[in-house]
């Protein structure tokens, strides 16, 4: 019977060796087999990073050598000093020359995590895959003196101003300075003395690697070895102040969005009160007004200005101008705007200012246009007041341009024994191109009348685009403060005579409270 079956066809193998962890293996495989049979043949299991040669792909022959090297990986940790920088801050209150270590520096170390790969025990290959900052380089500040030869100037009240980033304070006397904020990073966009002159309201600038722009901060001035408080509060654009006629430290603030897009931000049009601790912390927050559209353009943001009374807040949006009752908040229009059409990323907001008695309302007013003009594209702009709800407005400028921004003056009691106060303005040079032109300090009654102009003289150049702010006026209303050619100047309110008080060209925001 077994000669009866048929015979059966066996495929021819052939050797190969495979040399792995440096011992050879003898496997035999079938003719036509891979490297990688091979290698499951002899039991041989692969890492990840192995390296065979030839690749697992290739068809054997017979005799073919198979050579598998191993290879690891391990992590390793480097320590790295970094070295801290320097940085210096002018002074005008030392006389030129002198300086002072203001904050030693100190370095700061970063770990860096590196790859490594080993062929074989041989390192082949070091990459780093991870940076820590563990300790963060602490800068070295020197102040450098930069006295300028300014004539003294006797300063009432508490006159504060940002320099390089930096926050001063003048009292008593021009040639007494002292800086209170030292950290290089105040933005300008909120910078603003408690009525009492006890506490500075400020931002400070983020770094890039933030998804917020700026934060909001509180320093008490009267104590030289207070440290700066954080609200809290962050991406603070067009509003934060003090509440007048407070028994307590109690300030109200509006916020945005960060955007990546322009102008940076998307605006909350939002208002929240809080209160502060005779230390400066933060005891409650109450919202106001909650996020909302904010009207026409309303991306773009509200400001808000209290009210001598420390009741009424005004609000001024690219389409209307307001009032807000703290007690019962909700937005009540005054008077309608026309929007202003600007073509651009950014929005027109009337600049706004309250008349000492609470009532009185002074705003820019987006005037009709000349001729056939769009209405929204109008390149005329009036200063106006407003007494009360329901009241029109009265003309009090024509053509003082968009950034006119008014100011009001404290009480004056004439010697006839009348209460009188007068307003203060920036006139554009070139009325009708108001958005690129260069200003002139005004000053009028706060009727409108007797209308001078003060600062700078006929013939000079005039206050930059960059400088626009409205003018701070002095306890006893006889002097205005200003930035101007990038300095602080304060200027006689009767004669228009100007005094520089700064050199440095780096003032960026001012305050002066009594």
């Amino acid at each position: 019977m077994a000669a009866c079956v048929s015979p059966q066809a066996t495929a021819a193998t052939i050797d190969v060796e495979i040399v792995v962890d440096g011992e050879p293996i003898a496997v035999p495989v079938p003719v036509g087999s891979t490297v990688q049979f091979a290698l499951d043949q002899g039991s041989v299991t692969l890492g990840e990073l192995d390296r065979v040669d030839p690749p697992v792909y290739t068809v054997v022959t017979d005799g073919t050598e198979i050579v598998v090297v191993r290879r690891v990986e391990h992590f390793e940790i480097e320590e790295l000093v970094l070295p801290f920088s320097r940085q210096t801050v002018r002074n005008e209150g030392l006389p030129e020359g002198q300086t002072r270590l203001i904050q030693a520096g100190s370095n700061g170390m970063e770990e860096i995590t590196y790859r490594i790969v080993e062929e074989g025990g041989d390192e082949m290959s070091r990459q780093p895959v991870k940076r820590t900052v563990v300790i963060e380089p602490l800068p070295e500040i020197i102040m450098i003196g930069a006295q300028a030869a300014h004539t003294p100037l006797n300063i009432r009240g508490t006159l504060a101003y940002i320099s390089g980033g930096n926050a001063w304070v003048i009292e008593g006397n021009s040639a007494n300075r002292r800086p209170v904020v030292v950290s290089g990073d105040l933005d300008g966009q909120v910078f603003r003395l408690s009525p009492d002159s006890k506490w500075l309201l400020y931002t400070r600038g983020l770094d890039e690697e933030s998804d917020d722009f700026n934060s909001l901060w509180v320093v008490d001035i009267e104590n030289e070895d207070a440290s700066p408080l954080d609200i809290g509060a962050r991406n603070i654009v067009h509003f934060a102040d003090w509440a007048p006629k407070s028994d307590s430290p109690v300030l109200a603030y509006s916020s945005a969005e960060p955007r990546q897009a322009p102008p940076g931000w998307q605006a909350n049009n939002d208002l929240i009160l809080v209160n502060l601790s005779s230390g400066g912390r933060v005891l409650r927050e109450r919202e106001l007004l909650p996020p909302n559209s904010g009207g026409q353009y309303g991306w773009w943001g509200t400001s808000f200005a209290w009210a001598p009374d420390g009741v009424h807040i005004a609000y001024a949006r690219a389409d209307s101008v307001g009032l807000i009752d703290s007690r019962e908040p909700a937005f009540e229009p005054l008077h309608e705007i026309i929007p202003l059409q600007t073509g651009s990323d950014w929005a027109w907001v009337p600049g706004v200012a309250w008349g000492p008695n609470s009532r009185t309302l002074y705003l820019v007013d987006h005037a009709p246009p000349l001729g056939i003009n769009d209405p929204a594209a109008s390149p005329a702009f009036d200063l106006v007041a407003i007494s009360g709800p329901g009241e029109p407005p009265l003309p009090l400028v024509t053509r003082t341009g968009m950034f006119a921004y008014p100011s009001s003056s404290p009480v004056e009691l004439m010697d006839s024994g009348e209460i009188a106060s007068q307003v203060a303005f920036l006139q554009a040079l070139s009325p009708l191109q108001s958005e690129d032109s260069s200003y002139r300090l005004m000053v009028m009654d706060r009727d409108g009348s007797n209308v001078r102009a003060l600062f700078p003289e006929a013939g000079k150049r005039g206050i930059a685009q960059n400088e626009l702010s409205p003018p701070s006026w002095s306890p006893d209303a006889d002097r205005l403060a200003l930035i101007y050619r990038g300095d602080v100047w304060i200027v006689d309110s009767s004669t228009g005579a100007g005094q520089q008080l700064t050199g440095d060209g780096l003032t960026i925001a001012l305050d002066w409270k009594p």
